[in-house]
């Protein structure tokens, strides 16, 4: 989209011109509508086959979506044009105008939206609608189009048409949809003619200040990677050329997207950057930060996250797991977030702060009530609390308690109406763990939603959670290393090990064990990271601000302690213990390195880790290769250096760098690439013909990089004594402006190789391995897809698209298909060369 110059001329009003190809995303916003939309409750379709996978689970319509679709396609909508405006959608980095949100219980969500489309002559407009959800467009008061497949997170597809008069046409568009849980909003309305479009904004600006607008909205960007113990910067490509109010709202990502400070400031008419004093002293955390640019209705809005951390250095911590455990406590009593963990934490450590008790836990009660989801993940705390320390609450409280308890809806086959998810591998295990603990608390009471005793909800969830351990303990996790999820499947796993019958807690401790040494494999210097196989640009990008960082810090002596209390309390109130030798793999001792080898989930993520005592590499090979991504994190570099010393490479599967799709601009991969990895070296062929986004590129964290060189093709960077390299058979260009802007390197084409190196020493071993990253050779056959790397002195390694990898010739197979890791230690086993390393 791009300005109108000859109309400019002839005309004051901001106008747009639209290409075909191109979208329309300038319009102005109502606020949204919403109302609770429960529907009649019914059991649902149990789908659940214990066979976990990643990606979206076709788990049949729920009720409320059923209620829906007879109540509200088709029925009369009369147009509403008086609303208040809430705020500008201009042109920015998304195709979309999306309103993609989470909302905890079956919501009726809708917005009004209205433009003016300008055609000199009478013209049939051609566009091509997509949207998930419902979308009616009237021109000039007349309703012209109406498509409502309400399918939920499934995009659709129709081709419109619009018949325009001369003139200025006045467009008012509606769009709503049915919120369950997690749900993609948007509308794409692109152009299919020849003839550009030109769009006129139904609001009194003046031209230049809408590009202005659209601009700061589109480039704005945190100004550091982390701020430590600092006030939060933004910055801005270019200056507003004129003074302009900005409203700053900096929030958790938590469960209740608390607000954690608010703003007011003006950003000058020549400034560029922009700090927020109100947004000093900040709790540790990647929070969203929601800015409002401008008034009235000349108004943006643009979500983007930052991180804040207190320290740089991982603090030193106790030498014992016990007096660990005891601080990890008493840490989450004081600073953890507004969950029922912190409860927990609160009356183990011996506090008498009722109040906040008190809050919590109606807090946590009335979510339980509405049965929103997730409420299975503070379900099995609940009940800790309830049945281990019951006699410091108030009668009164475990009485509410008991009541809402009875109250809940354990799985499927109860009858309900609202929005949780049942069908996932984490879910799954805390709602069996919620039916347990509940029946065995309440074993002769009688649960409403089921008609069954306590006893009987409580041996039905036993077979249902062997069901689930043989899944797992034969597949392994389809969310592997996922800083997201490992501190959920803890909530079930850690209630179980300490309130199950022996055969129960004795496989849920197994699988803690399993757990736990593949965190220890995947940390580094204190922070968790590696390939994951369900990953957010909020854990991507968080580094020690994860929920999962806090149990590296305890289990191994080293890291950061946050707000996360999902499930680090119940840890530190239980007597598991982690097996005492896997310090060693968290915490390497100079001049060792390891290897590991294994593979999870039922869709075969094999899993290739390289660490030493700086630097780590880790991929997820032969993973679903040449099909549409959804939250698979591939490869993953990180170094010891700073907290947030990270690189990964992905192929885009959105626009926008502060998106929330699944996949996301840097969470997951629009097209999954054929991965392979030796050692400290990995390879990725990627094609990408398929999808609209035909590049591919590289994140690296800019702020925790002493050095950063790009030399023929390559970057190559060190963090401390750890180093890494990238190269793009495609080339590499540094991102300098926008929302990505130093942080981002990109290569244009759809079909390429990429590959990844590191390596670690002092400042003489970093030149050495500079030298050999630019002695090697590469080369790339587009059209077999073939990617061949020869290291100096070093058998040549080659990978085809189709699967074929080989060292000097000779085929490598992947061997150990299992989910229990195959180590090797610095590089023993069968070596190619006199150097099993390729870049030491």
């Amino acid at each position: 989209m791009k300005r109108n110059s000859a109309t400019d001329k002839a005309s004051p009003d901001p106008t747009y011109e639209v290409s075909r190809g191109e979208t329309i995303t300038a319009w102005i916003v109502s606020g949204l509508i919403r109302a609770d939309f429960p529907g009649v409750a019914a059991p649902a379709e149990d789908r659940v086959d214990y066979r976990f996978i990643n990606g979206f689970v076709d788990v049949g319509d729920l009720p409320c979506r059923k209620a829906f679709w007879a109540g509200m396609v088709g029925r009369a909508i009369e147009p509403e044009g008086d609303w208040p405006a809430a705020h500008l959608n201009l042109p920015g980095a998304n195709r979309r105008v999306e309103f993609t949100g989470f909302w905890h219980v079956p919501t009726h969500i809708r917005r009004w939206l209205k433009g003016t489309f300008r055609s000199e002559a009478p013209r049939r407009l051609h566009l091509r609608l997509r949207t998930c959800g419902g979308v009616r467009i009237w021109v000039n008061g007349s309703e012209q189009v109406r498509f409502e497949p309400f399918r939920r997170n499934v995009e659709s597809t129709s081709d419109v048409r619009l018949d325009l008069a001369a003139g200025d046409n006045h467009i008012l568009l509606h769009t709503e949809d049915l919120a369950e849980r997690d749900t993609i909003w948007f509308f794409e309305l692109e152009l299919l003619d020849e003839a550009p479009l030109t769009i006129v904004l139904p609001v009194a600006l003046d031209r230049d200040e809408v590009g202005r607008l659209a601009a700061l909205a589109r480039d704005v960007r945190p100004g550091r990677d982390v701020f430590i113990g600092e006030a939060l910067e933004i910055v801005f490509d270019a200056p507003p050329g004129s003074d302009l109010p900005v409203c700053v709202e900096v929030f958790s990502h938590g469960h209740d997207r608390a607000v954690l400070a608010r703003a007011e400031a003006t950003l000058g008419a020549s400034q560029t950057r922009l700090a927020i004093p109100g947004t000093l002293r900040l709790p540790d955390g990647y929070h969203g930060v929601r800015l409002t640019i401008g008034s009235g209705a000349g108004t943006v809005t643009r979500i983007i996250d930052a991180a804040f951390l207190s320290r740089l250095a991982p603090g030193a911590m106790a030498p014992t797991l016990a007096e660990r455990k005891r601080a990890a406590l008493a840490f989450s009593a004081r600073h953890g977030a507004e969950r029922i963990g912190r409860a927990l934490a609160i009356v183990a450590t011996g506090s008498d702060d009722t109040a906040t008790i008190e809050r919590i836990i109606a807090a946590t009660l009335h979510s339980i009530d509405r049965r929103e989801d997730c409420s299975d993940f503070v379900m099995v705390p609940l009940l800790w609390l309830a049945r281990g320390y019951g006699e410091h609450l108030a009668p009164e409280t475990l009485a509410t308690i008991r009541r809402s308890v009875l109250g809940y809806r354990y799985w499927v086959d109860e009858p309900g109406n609202d929005a949780m998810w049942f069908w996932s591998e984490n879910h799954v295990l805390c709602f069996h763990v919620s039916q347990l603990l509940a029946g065995a608390l309440l074993p002769d009471a009688v649960f409403e939603a089921s008609g069954r005793t306590g006893r009987e909800q409580a041996a039905l969830a036993t077979a249902r959670l062997h069901r689930w351990f043989d899944a797992v303990e034969a597949h392994g996790l389809a969310e592997w290393n996922s800083a997201a999820y490992y501190p959920i499947d803890f909530i079930g796993l850690l209630a179980l090990e300490h309130w199950a019958e022996a055969e129960l807690a004795e496989r849920a401790r197994r699988q803690l064990d399993l757990i736990f040494e593949m965190i220890a494999l995947h940390t580094l210097a204190g922070v968790p990271a590696g390939s994951q196989g369900r990953a957010y640009d909020k854990e991507l990008r968080a580094g020690p601000l994860t929920e999962l960082a806090p149990f590296a810090a305890v289990a191994f002596g080293e890291g950061w302690l946050n707000g996360g209390v999902a499930s680090l309390p119940m840890f530190c109130c239980s007597n598991y213990a982690p097996p005492a030798d896997l310090v060693r793999l968290a915490r390497l001792e100079p001049g060792r390195a390891i290897e590991a080898r294994y593979a999870q989930g039922l869709d075969a993520g094999r899993l290739v880790l390289f660490k030493n005592e700086a630097a780590q590499l880790s991929t997820v090979v032969d993973h679903k290769t040449g099909v549409n991504g959804h939250q698979q994190h591939v490869v993953d570099i990180r170094l010891s250096g700073h907290p947030m010393a990270r690189l990964w490479v992905n192929h885009p599967g959105e626009d926008d760098p502060w998106g929330t799709q699944r996949p996301s601009y840097w969470a997951g991969s629009g097209i999954l690439p054929r991965v392979a990895q030796h050692r400290d070296l990995a390879l990725m062929v990627f094609d990408t013909q398929d999808h609209r986004n035909g590049w591919t590129h590289a994140y690296l964290g800019r702020d925790g990089l002493d050095e950063v060189l790009i030399e023929a093709g390559w970057l190559i960077v060190r963090s401390g004594t750890g180093f890494a390299a990238l190269h793009s058979t495609n080339g590499l260009a540094m991102v300098e402006t926008g929302a990505t802007a130093g942080r981002e390197l990109r290569s244009e084409g759809r079909r390429c190789g990429w590959i990844a190196a590191v390596g670690c020493g002092d400042g003489a071993d970093f030149g050495r391995f500079r030298k050999r990253v630019l002695a090697t050779r590469v080369a790339f056959d587009a059209d077999r897809l073939l990617l061949s790397v020869a290291p100096p002195n070093r058998p040549e390694l080659r990978l085809a698209h189709d699967g074929a990898f080989s060292i000097g010739e000779r085929p490598h197979a992947f061997v150990n298909r299992q989910p229990t890791p195959e180590l090797t230690f610095d590089s023993t086993g069968p070596a190619i060369g006199a150097d099993p390393l390729f870049y030491s």
